[in-house]
């Protein structure tokens, strides 16, 4: 059984005013071709399929279109839920494209049991079981106790989710058992059992595109919490990584890079092969680069040649997309003007400038020009607080503060 992981399309993303569609049109044209070259099985996408829990039509149409060429080529997908994901927009469409290949698990049930799903390889005998645990929202695990501490909560919902880990498992260990006898002897093979998520472990290294997602409860899933899968495929995380150095414990990364400090990370889908004795092998599969994106600084002497090896990787057609942080010269009222005349000529676009020493931003004509439908409201207040002449501490705990409003405001509206 050959799976391919990946996570965190965030289809529909507006970066800076920038839409992805290009890219990621161009992303479902290079996995269709790695699924047939490497002759994979199963596609699994563990989390954030969408940016928001409003996606634009367009980013529907590219998740319409992943969908229905992945069912022509005969390979499923395996759909998990995110924290930026809306469960009843997922959930919307889930019986639907049952019938096209595509198990959708929106968020977590009741019944553990139907989030135990069964993957067939492409002859159509059962590859793998699956415990599909998408993001798990708090309010779906626990309920909230009056007089809790802070450690006393962030505790209790690692114990919640745990123990819906657990649950899951056992109702897989009891799949797998049932399909042994129902297959009877002559399939000669227990079938390996994989478990998802969608959330932050501890020793993860996050980037400044991720969102925290239990805020003021559980910081980190301990590793040693997760069930004894053969492989735990994960989402959130932007970064490709191994947890705590494990092999079988994956981040495959967002397969576009989010934000500008992740402009030079490879990014990954992994290839999981698994048999009756587990996990067999994981190969990391490069994905290429459809935009460049790059982040210089220095001071506006130093800038000039930066700006011109960053040209190097754009065209006329498709400029690099910069960020650049003005260090020395940053108090130059006219900084703008003069970054624009840095990049006169050359294939490259100023999506940010950033002044290091007081950390403002500021833009260019493509930015001047954005209204308020291309910002999302989080792009708005870090842009107002930037203006603030603050500590880092207040700055943060402002953040802190917003991003805890917005997420009780999500919840109550999924």
């Amino acid at each position: 059984m050959r799976l391919l992981h990946t996570s965190d399309w965030h289809l529909g993303q507006h970066f800076m005013g920038k839409s992805r569609q290009a890219e990621h049109q161009a992303l479902i044209g290079w996995l269709l071709e790695q699924v047939e070259a490497q002759a994979v099985d199963a596609v699994l996408l563990a989390g954030d399929i969408f940016d928001t829990g409003t996606p634009p039509s367009y980013a529907r149409e590219l998740y319409n279109q992943l969908v229905g060429q992945l069912y022509k080529a005969g390979v499923p997908l395996l759909v998990l839920g995110g924290n930026h994901d809306s469960p009843a927009t997922l959930g919307e469409s889930r019986e639907l494209l049952a019938h096209l290949g595509t198990t959708v698990i929106a968020a977590t049930h009741a019944d553990p049991a139907t989030q135990v799903i069964v993957l067939p390889q492409r002859n159509g005998e059962p590859g793998c079981i699956v415990c599909a645990v998408p993001f798990i929202r708090p309010r779906d695990v626990l309920q909230s106790q009056a007089g809790q501490s802070a450690e006393d909560k962030q505790l209790s919902l690692q114990t919640a989710i745990q123990e819906h880990y657990g649950a899951v498992f056992a109702a897989a260990v009891e799949r797998q058992s049932a399909l042994a006898a129902e297959l009877g002897p002559n399939f000669g093979r227990p079938l390996p059992i994989i478990a998802t998520g969608h959330l932050t472990t501890v020793g993860a290294s996050t980037s400044e595109s991720v969102r925290e997602i239990y805020v003021g409860a559980l910081e980190a899933f301990p590793t040693a919490a997760f069930p004894p899968a053969a492989y735990i495929a994960l989402g959130h995380i932007h970064r490709p990584q191994k947890v705590g150095g494990l092999e079988h414990i994956r981040y495959c990364g967002s397969p576009i890079p989010l934000g500008f400090d992740e402009a030079k990370q490879t990014k990954e889908m992994l290839l999981v092969d698994l048999d009756s004795d587990g996990l067999k092998a994981v190969t990391v599969l490069p994905v290429p680069r459809f935009q460049s994106l790059v982040a210089v600084s220095g001071n506006l002497e130093t800038l000039a040649g930066a700006i011109g090896a960053a040209a190097a990787q754009g065209t006329r057609e498709c400029p690099a997309w910069l960020e650049v942080t003005v260090a020395e010269d940053d108090y130059l009222a006219d900084l703008p003007a003069r970054i624009e005349a840095l990049t006169e000529g050359w294939p490259v676009e100023v999506l940010r400038i950033r002044r290091q020493r007081g950390n403002a931003v500021t833009s260019l004509a493509a930015e001047a020009s954005e209204t308020l439908d291309e910002l999302s409201p989080h792009d708005v207040f870090a842009r107002r607080l930037q203006q603030e002449e603050l500590g880092d501490e207040l700055q943060s705990a402002l953040n802190e503060r917003y991003r805890a409003v917005v997420a009780s405001l999500q919840e109550q509206e999924a």
